[in-house]
């Protein structure tokens, strides 16, 4: 098992900050604040965090007001944030509950399980009824499959929906009158990319060279996701034998019905 590397603010990335909680990065701040090159990297580090919590300043200082807002889910500690000096701030990890909270920097920092939650909470009208960006997103993380069958032919020992199971996917079913939606997801490997040689000062002058001040550091990061849920009508009368269909291919003595074979493609 690959050994996890200690975070710091100077190591985090849009990616791996989704691995931390909130009191992983006020212990990082408050040791990073110690360094003699904070304030130069403080706007990039929080362009970073802002990638996976919300902070917002406690601008009146009061007892029942931090109990507000504490009271949504914010944690409250004192951060040196601006050239104003230290003060209370809120911070929150960023939940996942939509399929339009999914990114690419977070989308392998959830589970199987945590998927099959978010497409259950969002949509009814199965996979495709997902926008082409944001399967894009999902099987960037994870192998997908999914097919449509008579709601009691989903189940046959044997068949499809057993295999998949058994190899490890996990599963959410769509009801859609007399038939099924089945969609299986299961995390794909990491594959490690190459590593080359560079001087590490370079680096680190590139990573944090005043560029990132461009970034806006009072906004939070964009959307850049349709926030329609693209909740489509089903209509079981359409669904016939003819329009079933399946994005993996299938044994025809499992299922004896005539299946048109569909496969995902894969652009990564």
């Amino acid at each position: 098992m690959k050994q996890q590397k200690t975070l710091t603010l100077k190591t985090l990335t849009k990616s791996n900050v989704w691995e931390a909680q909130e009191n992983d990065i006020l212990r990082m701040w408050e040791t990073a604040e110690k360094d003699a090159d904070f304030k130069d990297n403080r706007r990039h580090y929080i362009t970073i965090i802002k990638t996976a919590f919300e902070l917002e300043e406690v601008k009146v200082d009061r007892p029942e007001i931090i109990k507000k807002i504490e009271d949504r889910g914010f944690k409250i500690a004192n951060l040196n944030i601006d050239d104003s000096g230290t003060g209370k701030w809120g911070i929150k990890k960023r939940p996942i509950m939509r399929v339009t909270d999914l990114t690419y920097e977070n989308i392998r920092h959830i589970s199987a399980a945590k998927l099959m939650e978010v497409l259950d909470r969002n949509f009814g009208g199965g996979w495709e009824s997902l926008s082409q960006s944001i399967q894009d997103i999902i099987e960037s993380g994870f192998d997908i499959s999914t097919t449509t069958l008579p709601k009691d032919r989903l189940h046959k020992p044997g068949g499809m929906y057993e295999k998949k199971v058994n190899d490890g996917f996990e599963v959410l079913e769509i009801p859609k009158g007399g038939w099924v939606e089945a969609i299986f997801a299961k995390e794909k490997p990491e594959v490690e990319k190459p590593k080359f040689r560079d001087d590490e000062e370079d680096v680190h002058k590139r990573e944090y060279d005043d560029d990132d001040d461009e970034e806006e550091d009072d906004d939070l990061p964009e959307d850049n996701y349709n926030d329609d849920d693209d909740d489509d009508t089903f209509d079981e009368d359409k669904l016939t034998e003819e329009s079933y269909r399946t994005t993996f291919d299938t044994d025809p003595e499992d299922l004896n019905l005539e299946a048109a074979d569909v496969t995902d493609d894969d652009d990564y």
